[in-house]
C-alpha cells in the first residue's frame, strides 16, 4: 500500500471547495466592514427626529484606522462620535421614506439636490503641490484656444431671462487642462461669484452665458471664497450644491408635478 498517496483517502477537489467557501465569507465579512468606515451608523427615519434608531448590521463597525495623506495631515475612521448639526428639513409627509422639505433657506439648506459634503477646507493641489484651480490671471501658461468662445467681457443671463453680472475671468485646471469656473462680477454691486462651468450654456447667437439653474435676484447668495484667487474643497462643494439646488427650489413652479 502506498501510505504517500493521500487522495486515495481526502477528496483534495472537496477540501479546496470548501477552503475558497471560507476565504470568499471573510472576504465579504472584510470588505462589508470597510465600507463602514464612513456613513454609519446609519439613522432609521422610522422614528422620532431627537430619538432616531442607530442601525449598524452585521458586520459591525470596524476599529479605527489612521490614513496618512500626502499633505502630512491625517484621517482617522471611523471618526469618533460627535454632534451632528441640525438637518435643516423636514418630512414632507408622516410616513417613512417621505421626501424632505427643506425648512431654511432652499438654496443652502443642503437637502435634495442641493446636498454637499463637508470637505476639507483647503485647496486641491496637482502632484506638483500647486494650487490645482486658478484664474487665468495666475496661470498665466494658459490660454483659451481661439477656436473657442471667450466668455471674458460676455453678460450672464440668468433662468428669468435678466442679466445677473458679467464674466471677468476664467478658472482653469492645471492638472486636468479645462475650464472649471466663470468668475462673475454681479450687477449693480459689483460683488464676486463663482459659475461652475457645468451650469453655464454658451449662446453664440446673443454672444452671452446662460444659467438656467437660478434668477439673477439669486446670484448674490452664491457661497464666496475666503481668498480671490483661491477656491477650497470645501467651497466648491458648496458653490456647486447652490446652484443645484437652484434647479428644483429657484422657483416654487419647479416643485410642481409636470402634469
Amino acid at each position: 500500500m502506498n501510505v504517500g498517496a493521500i487522495t486515495q483517502y481526502i477528496d483534495v477537489a472537496q477540501i479546496v471547495l470548501y477552503a475558497f467557501w471560507i476565504f470568499f465569507i471573510g472576504l465579504i465579512i472584510y470588505l462589508r466592514r470597510e465600507d463602514k468606515r464612513e456613513g454609519y451608523p446609519l439613522e432609521s427615519d422610522r422614528t422620532a427626529r431627537t430619538d432616531r434608531i442607530k442601525v449598524v448590521g452585521f458586520p459591525g463597525l470596524p476599529s479605527p484606522k489612521v490614513f496618512r495623506l500626502a499633505d502630512g495631515s491625517s484621517v482617522t475612521v471611523p471618526a469618533a462620535p460627535g454632534a451632528q448639526p441640525p438637518l435643516a428639513a423636514e418630512p414632507a409627509e408622516p410616513w417613512p421614506g417621505a421626501p424632505l422639505v427643506p425648512t431654511g433657506p432652499a438654496l443652502t439648506s443642503g437637502v435634495g439636490p442641493g446636498s454637499w459634503v463637508p470637505r476639507v477646507n483647503k485647496p486641491d493641489l496637482t502632484l506638483e503641490g500647486h494650487v490645482r484651480i486658478v484664474p487665468l490671471r495666475v496661470a498665466t501658461d494658459f490660454c483659451i484656444e481661439e477656436r473657442d468662445p471667450d466668455p471674458r467681457g460676455m453678460p450672464v443671463l440668468a433662468a428669468d431671462e435678466q442679466v445677473a453680472g458679467t464674466v471677468q475671468d476664467v478658472w482653469v485646471d492645471r492638472a486636468e487642462p479645462q475650464i472649471r469656473y466663470l468668475e462673475l462680477q454681479l450687477e449693480g454691486s459689483g460683488q464676486r461669484a463663482l459659475l461652475p462651468i457645468a451650469f453655464a450654456r454658451f449662446d453664440d447667437w446673443k454672444r452671452c452665458v446662460r444659467v438656467q439653474s437660478i434668477l439673477s435676484s439669486q446670484f448674490s447668495g452664491v457661497p464666496g471664497t475666503a481668498h480671490a484667487d483661491v477656491v477650497t474643497r470645501l467651497e466648491e462643494e458648496r458653490i456647486a450644491a447652490y446652484y443645484a439646488a437652484g434647479t428644483l427650489y429657484a422657483e416654487p413652479s419647479r416643485m410642481g408635478p409636470l402634469l
